[in-house]
């Protein structure tokens, strides 16, 4: 049975996803085509793809909408990428591609994926995502919590049992989504061991814990390097001829950069290892705020590396 040169075609494939459409742009061959962004629309596109060699298949992150796609290539194990979209409209920028309709989207994207070869995102099932929204959520009612308990601070007694009402109901909440993450963790076995180890680390909770399992899946994949810039607590130079500027943390994952400078600032209290390399770095003189950093970064390293070699927290 001879093979056919289309089916040995290796080709970059651009998505511009849309709440109703999907235009796809084939690199290397110079193809487009759309499709309605339904369940039988992507069988479709997945159909037309297997044709090819597919090296990469990049969408942008765009709420919801690249789900259902993105779910599908896992299914048919394509190399799936879900970029942010600052990063595609900067290219475009430098390719000075200003034009932006549908079809030039896509195949900027596609140009993008060719040129840039971004990394492949781990495959993501259904309750990975469930956990993802969960935590999202949870964060939103979080942050509405916050407020009134502002308000109540400032706002005169009149107001007060109304903050107080609303404080009560948020709590409740926080328990009932709190409970249904650790239902969707507890009845995956990988989830569950994973969760099991991390929490092993003194200043680790569950929020930290489902942050990680969610927005952060190549952790125990990755050197130290790789994760702590990941992460966004890897120092960034700032170089040009002989100036020798600061360095400075940036870019990375902000939802779990965030909730790791929480998790750091517990562990600075009842972690003998954080909180003894927090006191050396103040010690010598360092901002507190850098030694904070520090810490971050060993802290997500030691994370990284425990789940890597499947090792509990050791003092």
């Amino acid at each position: 049975m001879t093979i056919s040169r289309k089916s040995r075609s290796s080709v970059n494939v651009g998505v511009d996803v849309g709440k109703d459409m999907l235009d796809i742009c084939i690199h290397e061959k110079g193809i487009h085509w759309q499709e309605v962004n339904t369940r039988e629309g992507v069988a479709r596109v997945l159909r037309r793809l297997s044709h090819y060699q597919v090296e990469r298949l990049v969408m942008e992150a765009t709420g919801h909408y690249q789900l259902l796609l993105a779910e599908q290539a896992f299914l048919k194990e394509l190399p799936v990428c879900v970029v942010k979209p600052l990063s595609v409209r900067r290219y475009a920028g430098a390719i000075e591609q200003l034009a932006k309709i549908d079809k030039i989207d896509a195949a900027v994207i596609a140009e993008f994926a060719a040129v840039i070869q971004p990394r492949p995102a781990p495959a993501k099932s259904r309750k990975l995502i469930l956990i993802k929204d969960l935590l999202a959520r949870r964060r939103q009612v979080m942050q509405m919590r916050t407020q009134e308990l502002n308000r109540l601070q400032i706002m005169g007694k009149h107001v007060a049992p109304s903050c107080k009402r609303l404080l009560v109901t948020l709590d409740k909440e926080v328990v009932r989504l709190e409970k249904l993450l650790d239902e969707q963790v507890d009845t995956e076995n990988e989830w569950a061991e994973k969760k099991s180890l991390l929490k092993t680390a003194p200043g680790i909770g569950n929020t930290m814990v489902y942050t990680l399992l969610a927005d952060l899946p190549e952790l125990g994949t990755m050197n130290n390097k790789q994760a702590s810039a990941l992460v966004g607590v890897a120092p960034i130079n700032r170089d040009s001829g002989k100036v020798r500027g600061k360095r400075r943390v940036y870019g990375g994952r902000a939802g779990v950069r965030t909730t790791l400078y929480m998790a750091t600032l517990s562990a600075t209290q009842c972690n003998s290892v954080i909180r003894k390399f927090y006191q050396r770095l103040v010690a010598m003189g360092k901002h507190k705020k850098v030694a904070i950093t520090a810490c971050m970064r060993k802290f997500i390293v030691i994370l990284n590396a425990m789940l890597r070699d499947n090792m509990a927290w050791q003092t």
